[in-house]
């Protein structure tokens, strides 16, 4: 497992968002994440990704627990995240954006420009390459030069996919990662998160609220409700489970 999520809580006053939840992520799988609204997931999956420390309980990431880590520490060791609403460089165009991701580059330190240029250069060559490479993979040649903030909604998040490719990534967390994409971007978007699990092994965990995306996309789906893991399976299972139907429309599935 890259990610195994122990026994953890999260309170926010006297509201238990989180209670004793356990759920681990298969290394290779798309893995989702849904429930309804007041369920815990975005709180869970804020933990995971370092946002919200929990009140008890581990986050075990690729053999390591990591709980209380910093965004920036998981980063470093292969957990990069995306979000609901895409963060661009809106300055800055597709291109550069992609080439601002990897870390420790030399000419980030004034002493390497003046009295290494050649390192830089060629460290700078290799980053572009590499830039090119992501913007080819996912067919964003189009907007390589346009400024990030001009994007549309579908290309920002492309973008914001690509960046998750500029490193090496054990894991990738999507947050709502259809939210603000018309359909044919989201089509696009869907198949590049296909094709970058079957050809290049990247393994993603999902939160989404798109049943249609989460049932082409993830296998296995994991249900959470009132802060707990209640159910696990492929979607076709989850669309068939009583007790899920009830957790989403409060009613039992005889009367829906």
């Amino acid at each position: 497992m890259v990610i195994d999520v122990r026994n953890v809580s999260k309170r926010f006053g006297g509201l238990t968002a989180v209670n004793n939840c356990s759920l681990s992520v298969r290394r290779g799988s798309i893995t989702g994440l849904i429930g309804p609204n007041g369920a815990g997931k975005s709180t869970l999956f804020n933990m995971v990704g370092g946002n919200i420390v929990p009140d008890s309980g581990q986050v075990i990431f690729d053999g390591q627990d990591v709980t209380g880590f910093q965004p920036y520490q998981l980063f470093r060791i292969g957990m990069l995240r995306t979000f609901q609403i895409a963060h661009e460089f809106s300055q800055m165009t597709a291109l550069e954006n992609l080439m601002m991701v990897p870390g420790d580059q030399p000419g980030e330190h004034l002493l390497d420009t003046w009295l290494r240029p050649r390192l830089v250069r060629s460290r700078e060559t290799d980053v572009r390459k590499k830039a090119l490479d992501v913007i080819d993979f996912l067919k964003l040649g189009h907007v390589r030069d346009e400024l990030a903030g001009n994007l549309s909604g579908g290309q920002k998040k492309l973008l914001e996919l690509g960046r998750t490719m500029m490193v090496d990534a054990k894991i990738v967390l999507l947050d709502e990662v259809a939210a603000g994409v018309n359909k044919t971007l989201l089509n696009d978007l869907a198949s590049n998160i296909e094709r970058m699990n079957r050809e290049l092994g990247y393994t993603f965990f999902v939160i989404e609220h798109d049943m249609d995306l989460i049932g082409r996309l993830c296998d296995p789906v994991i249900v959470m409700a009132q802060g707990e893991k209640i159910a696990e399976g492929p979607m076709a299972e989850i669309r068939a489970n009583p007790a899920i139907v009830e957790a989403y429309f409060g009613t039992p599935v005889e009367a829906v």
